[in-house]
């Protein structure tokens, strides 16, 4: 008997130390996921995060996690966040990407030209993004890829578009040509804003700019079709052509009744619509029109362009 008590603590210490080289494979062995996926890791304690990871078929064994989480502890703490998860990570892995991987980038596109209720509908439906909506201004966030991650607020991604519009406005009124016929950056926003929904055609953009700065020198109406378009629909797209009811509305938008610009952007202008606001070609054109090819046809004067819109509506015959 008295050996066999001397012998007890050897036998407990080797159990011991077999249970654990156990847990340690255990730890380290291939975990259940089959495939790469991405897990997003809720907040809260660890027994939560072990749930969302077992029931996101990652993790087998939400004790043993647990336990290992714990004695691991000193390598920091388990972050909440969207992560990806390579096929068969074991726990260990698992506890390496909650302290150490980067979340997951989600992205969204803003697209050129969107109006401000556009902007606002494609952040509704966006997922991955919490909260509302806020408001947002024409011509305010500029059109680019954004970077988020799973749970951002909406009204966090408009302030960082604004703030990208802002900066972008700033650098392209700094670099503006002289004598522009332009006071200030919010009327260089607006001629961009209209610029933009001129043309797709991003090497016509400097020549349409052209277009409209030589008639603002001049004293001329604009005539910018997506102008009325915006007068009547305040942003959406009209699904039929002008009317000419809408050609002669007196509306502060509609550049076939006044003289100058609009009094606020028509939608969000790109970089390259800003830069050909304020670094117009320099040109003599002051009319175009759609050349059926997808850009436009651009004259001196009033002759030629009443040539170039025969070709276009012999085209559309």
């Amino acid at each position: 008997m008295r050996r066999l008590l001397l012998l007890l603590p050897l036998v407990l210490l080797l159990a011991a130390g077999a249970a654990a080289a156990l847990a340690w494979r255990a730890v380290h062995a291939p975990g259940p996921l089959r495939e790469a996926a991405t897990v997003a890791v809720p907040r809260g304690g660890t027994e939560v995060i072990a749930a969302a990871l077992a029931e996101r078929g990652a993790l087998d064994q939400p004790r043993l996690f647990a336990l290992a989480a714990l004695l691991t502890r000193g390598e920091g703490p388990l972050r909440a966040a969207e992560f990806a998860v390579p096929a068969g990570a074991s726990i260990r892995d698992l506890l390496s990407i909650l302290r150490e991987a980067r979340p997951v980038q989600r992205r969204l596109t803003i697209p050129e030209g969107l109006s401000a209720r556009q902007v606002a509908a494609l952040l509704e439906r966006a997922e991955g993004l919490g909260g509302e909506v806020p408001p947002i201004a024409e011509g305010s966030v500029l059109p680019e890829t954004y970077s988020f991650q799973l749970g951002e607020a909406r009204a966090a991604l408009v302030r960082r578009a604004q703030a990208a519009m802002e900066a972008a406005l700033a650098e392209a009124w700094a670099r503006r040509a002289p004598d522009l016929p332009l006071r200030s950056p919010r009327e260089a926003l607006v001629l961009a804003s209209i610029i933009e929904k001129e043309t797709g055609v991003a090497g016509e953009r400097p020549q349409v700019g052209s277009v409209f700065v030589n008639r603002l020198r001049r004293g001329m109406p604009l005539q910018s079709d997506p102008t009325v378009v915006y007068a009547a629909t305040g942003g959406l797209p009209l699904e039929r052509p002008i009317t000419r009811a809408e050609l002669d509305a007196n509306h502060p938008f509609n550049t076939y009744r006044i003289r100058g610009l609009p009094p606020g952007p028509i939608a969000m202008p790109g970089r390259a619509a800003l830069e050909a606001a304020t670094q117009p070609a320099s040109t003599e054109f002051l009319y175009f029109v759609a050349d059926g090819s997808g850009g436009h046809a651009f004259a001196r004067t009033l002759e030629e362009h009443n040539r170039n819109v025969a070709r276009w509506r012999a085209l559309g015959r």
